[in-house]
């Protein structure tokens, strides 16, 4: 990049706007169009509670499998990780290895055998052999935790994202941009299910794989085709702080307390996927075990190539753009990659690769808002309000419901996130996720002793500790810019400090404390565990005997 560009591409992001906005919108809405038109038709075949939530388990494992990887890669994986590798080089892209490596886990514990032995929801595995009621209860509140964190990072992603490429600047804008944002997923939701859900998956996985694909290959043709020096390119660009994007600590620093925090971290990430419920939940929308398989497989392919892309994006944009430019535009880290899209292709190829990312976000939020309400539909309000006595089209029509309070409550929480990482915010879903649900998992798959009491020890434990330590830390006050003087916590005002726990990331607290839980409810309890249903649960997760049966007694 010469030094007019770099001057010219500084200036369009400080003055918050970047490429053309008439493109950007056209763009954008030429694929907001598409995809309502594919959800509307299908949509015609909603017709049961198995259609809604789990698209009539007509997809195969490839279309499955695509979806997944659209469901899993979100903005956080596009525009935060970008953004982190961007600024903080090495430390950055190990999110990328996190998330991917966590896939293994997801593969080798939980995916084939939940199909297995559930209908519709992760709660229809935990409380397979346990009290219906107290678990279906403590797993659909760890969902819509788990949603919830997850949305604020969508949510947040929007709002930098688009508010660069429409020139909107400051908090109100941002606000109004995420507001259309989850109006669009609330669309979506109601009028799709699941099955026009996973179609706006598969295509956005297909659009974001192949764009962020052009990418690397543009990046790596100008420094012809040399890793080594594109990252020399990255360290010139970072000015005296460059060689730090090669190592370890440009992020976390090298005290024993950062070094804490970033194992904290990696744990969270690792293990959170594994009880993520929205990718759970993209189980039951296969036939059978066998397509189950062949969906992870696909996804573990095609989520593992673009994480490689995403190491030449970052490095691509530090040397390209510049970690002052990107930090320097309205949605800071998140702006890394259509700025590096901007300075590659100008104005087109940025609308291009901004509606891929502005894709991914609805596709991603309208997964997570389908998880939300057919937890709370299916398992608080026909299994522990109406006792399993509720009629399917009533059931649906609560979902359908529960999708407009989940969507207006996601664009309350993202607009006080709006500014934070969304790589990071993520990690505070899976450090949710990998605390509350993969302990009760385990224990219901593999331990005979396991029982109600275990199930609520865990689920409960591990999830108000989670949250009440996420609330305790820097990321909700107190954490300041030390240049700057600003916040980066999302309480903006720098006077209001009640952070205790100084880890931004509780996984290594919460995490074992989840599964330390489980074992003490277990042992402490007269309950005694069913030796039939286990070996029931067992023999149909390990074979898939009866699971296109699956029921469960209220």
């Amino acid at each position: 990049m010469t030094r007019y560009d770099a001057t010219v591409l500084a200036a369009a992001a400080d003055s918050g706007q970047v490429g053309d906005p008439v493109v950007n919108i056209a763009i954008f809405g030429a694929f907001v169009v598409v995809t309502l038109v594919i959800v509307f038709r299908a949509s015609r075949n909603n017709k049961s509670a198995a259609d809604y939530y789990a698209a009539g388990r007509s997809f195969t494992g490839p279309q499955n499998g695509t979806a997944i990887a659209g469901d899993y890669l979100s903005a956080a994986s596009f525009l935060g990780i970008c953004g982190a590798i961007a600024i903080y080089g090495y430390d950055g892209f190990l999110y990328s290895i996190g998330f991917l490596v966590a896939w293994l886990v997801a593969l080798l514990l939980v995916a084939e055998l939940l199909r297995n032995t559930g209908r519709f929801t992760m709660a229809d595995v935990l409380s397979f052999r346990l009290r219906q009621r107290p678990v279906r209860m403590a797993a659909a509140l760890s969902t819509l935790a788990v949603v919830f964190f997850y949305l604020l990072a969508q949510m947040a992603g929007a709002g930098g994202l688009v508010a660069l490429l429409l020139g909107i600047d400051g908090t109100a804008g941002q606000a109004l941009v995420i507001a259309v944002v989850g109006a669009l997923m609330i669309m979506y939701v109601l009028v799709g299910g699941m099955k026009g859900t996973t179609w706006v998956q598969i295509i956005k996985a297909i659009l974001l794989i192949a764009g962020a694909g052009l990418m690397t290959v543009w990046v790596l043709a100008k420094y012809g085709f040399d890793l080594s020096a594109l990252l020399q390119g990255a360290i010139d660009m970072g000015g005296e702080n460059g060689e730090r994007l090669i190592g370890p600590g440009a992020q976390y620093g090298a005290s024993s307390l950062t070094q804490l925090n970033f194992l904290s971290l990696a744990l969270a990430l690792v293990l959170g996927t594994a009880g993520l419920p929205h990718v759970l939940m993209r189980f039951y929308t296969v036939p059978s075990a066998k397509e189950a398989r062949r969906s992870v497989v696909w996804a573990i392919w095609l989520i593992g190539i673009f994480y490689l892309f995403t190491l030449v994006l970052g490095y691509g944009a530090g040397a390209l753009v510049g970690p002052e430019t990107i930090m320097s535009s309205p949605g800071k880290a998140n702006s890394a990659a259509p700025l590096l899209a901007y300075e590659l292709g100008g104005v087109f190829l940025l609308g291009i690769i901004s509606a891929v990312a502005f894709a991914t976000i609805l596709a991603v939020v309208a997964g997570l808002t389908i998880t939300a309400a057919a937890s709370f539909a299916h398992d608080i309000y026909a299994s522990v309000i109406k006792r399993g006595e509720v009629a399917p089209d009533a059931e649906v029509r609560v979902a359908r419901i529960t999708v407009v309070v989940i969507g207006a409550l996601a664009i309350v929480g993202g607009i006080f996130a709006n500014g934070q990482n969304v790589a990071f915010l993520v990690a505070l879903a899976f450090a949710v996720a990998a605390s509350a649900n993969l302990p009760t998992i385990i224990y219901s798959l593999f331990w005979k002793r396991f029982n109600t009491a275990g199930a609520l020890w865990s689920m409960y434990g591990g999830l108000i500790s989670c949250v009440v330590l996420i609330a305790l830390s820097p990321v909700v006050s107190g954490k300041v810019d030390p240049v700057t003087g600003a916040s980066l916590s999302m309480i903006r005002d720098t006077s209001v400090d009640f952070a205790i726990l100084p880890l931004e990331n509780p996984g290594i607290i919460s995490i074992p404390l989840g599964f330390l839980l489980g074992i003490v409810g277990t042992l402490l309890s007269k309950e005694k565990p069913d030796p039939e249903k286990f070996a029931e649960m067992e023999v149909r997760s390990l074979t898939g005997a009866g699971a296109e049966k699956a029921t469960v007694a209220h």
